[in-house]
């Protein structure tokens, strides 16, 4: 936890002097989660990429405002967040969903942390998911981002149907001591496990 605090002191104090590689990292942890929750959002991923892209350039701007890694974070999500809606407002005409979003956006902001923390948690997964072992990695993804049911995987892979099982109780298995050791919150672990079965 005190390296984890060392590194967050470093990287903030870097990108309050300029280093763009301090940049670079925060656009790291942060660029695909804010892709998915702006695409949710408006529902346009083109649009989605320009709006965080412009968002880095803004915190980019105005560096020096910055002290925590948590304020980084926070400025980009509002300013996404508002950016999105501006851009809905924009729009002569809008799809049903991107119509249900606006007034969403307007009226209610929980649908916009529920988005933050949907976004937070697929970050998360990928990150681990990676770093299952190789067959595991495989099994899962198949599962649980393509969608493919066990007997199609078993035929993809050229595996039996109990190896495929096998292969996804080790991953979820491994996920679960990872989010723990790393100390993800409980709220965030229970929410990824309650994802993870359901398939």
């Amino acid at each position: 936890m005190k390296k984890e605090t060392e590194d967050e002191h470093y990287w903030i104090e870097a990108f309050r002097n300029g280093d763009e590689k301090a940049l670079a990292h925060f656009f790291d942890i942060h660029h695909k989660a804010l892709c998915y929750f702006c695409n949710r959002l408006i529902d346009n991923n083109a649009e989605a990429q320009d709006i965080v892209a412009e968002c880095f350039v803004k915190i980019w701007q105005r560096q020096h405002t910055f002290e925590t890694a948590r304020s980084i974070k926070a400025f980009l999500y509002i300013t996404s967040r508002n950016a999105c809606l501006d851009y809905l407002k924009q729009l002569k005409r809008r799809t049903t969903r991107q119509e249900d979003y606006f007034r969403q956006l307007e009226v209610v902001d929980i649908t916009v942390l529920n988005h933050v923390v949907e976004s937070e948690f697929l970050s998360i997964l990928h990150q681990e998911v990676a770093l299952l072992p190789d067959q595991c990695r495989k099994v899962f993804s198949l599962i649980y981002f393509e969608g493919k049911k066990t007997d199609e995987i078993a035929e993809l892979m050229d595996l039996s149907i109990k190896t495929v099982r096998n292969h996804k109780a080790r991953a979820i298995e491994l996920l679960h001591h990872s989010f723990l050791k790393k100390g993800v919150s409980d709220a965030l672990t229970l929410a990824i496990f309650i994802f993870l079965n359901k398939k």
